[in-house]
């Protein structure tokens, strides 16, 4: 049975860790609300390009001079799956969520006969995935290169991506990040960045009814200038809305966390202060009794 000073401590150590995670809470709570804004700010912008961008891919279909970060090169042995992940923890299953999305592909491309790698943003899932799919790494970010969420930064990495798809060090490039919904909904998310990601339903209806209209789409200067340009563009947009959509979601998983933290810490400072009290209690009385017993032996 513990003694009324260790239980003491304990409720005074609870205490302690309460009052950072409510702290924390707050701070994630006002991070929140400014990643929110840049996302709302983002996103319509990123979701036109995405359709652009599918939209050409469907046109482009069969052409042989296509270029190779709108169609592929004809092959998908190498896939590259480019993790996303936070630089800082304490934020519930946010990260394991996005680290489980891209194991399950992974080991479904391996059992497929593909070759797999893995390209990490952010320092949180790297030794996970370092562990389970030893020697697959090609690249792992630091934290000066993801913070802050900056174009810039994005473009960095889709440029790095770009030269390595040029040096044929993989085929297709999938991106992982966590989309999110609200503060209690964040849910991870693969879309594929290289090559153009393959026409929908939507898509094709929409490349259709462009075609019944308006005829062939018209590049000028030429095609391949303006798709030079865009191509890129494309996907360091991408990977800059999966930034975006990841620290939005890293915000929102950690206020989550830290209330639950709190709310637990409070409740487990209840109980241990009533069983102070039972003991304090009990220990009371028992000096009660001696000093009775004493007194009637007298």
């Amino acid at each position: 049975m513990p003694s009324l000073k260790s239980l003491k401590t304990r409720v005074s150590s609870i205490k302690s860790i309460s009052k950072i995670t409510r702290a924390m809470q707050m701070v994630a709570s006002a991070k929140l609300r400014r990643a929110e804004s840049r996302l709302a700010a983002a996103r319509p912008y990123a979701k036109r390009m995405a359709q652009v961008m599918s939209l050409l891919a469907a046109r482009a279909a069969g052409t042989p001079n296509a270029l190779p970060l709108l169609n592929g090169r004809g092959k998908d042995q190498t896939h590259l799956l480019i993790v996303t992940s936070s630089d800082a923890g304490l934020c519930g299953g946010f990260n394991a969520n996005i680290y489980r999305q891209a194991r399950d592909r992974a080991l479904a491309l391996e059992a497929a006969g593909k070759t797999v790698q893995f390209y990490v943003i952010g320092i949180k899932n790297a030794p996970v995935i370092r562990n389970n799919f030893p020697g697959k790494t090609v690249h792992e970010t630091k934290r000066e290169e993801t913070s802050p969420v900056t174009f810039e930064n994005a473009q960095k990495i889709a440029q790095d991506l770009i030269q390595r798809f040029n040096a044929g060090e993989f085929d297709v490039a999938h991106l992982f990040f966590s989309h999110y919904h609200s503060v209690l909904s964040q849910v991870p998310t693969e879309t594929q960045i290289i090559p153009a990601a393959p026409e929908s339903d939507d898509t094709k209806n929409q490349a259709a009814a462009n075609d019944a209209s308006s005829g062939a789409i018209e590049f000028e200067p030429d095609e391949e200038t303006i798709l030079s340009t865009l191509l890129p563009r494309s996907i360091a947009v991408a990977i800059y809305q999966a930034m975006l959509e990841n620290a939005t979601s890293e915000q929102g998983s950690r206020m989550s966390a830290m209330e639950n933290s709190t709310r637990n810490a409070g409740e487990m400072i209840s109980k241990l202060s009533i069983q102070y009290n039972r003991l304090r209690q009990a220990a009371i009385t028992t000096e009660l009794v001696e000093i009775i017993s004493g007194a009637e032996a007298l």
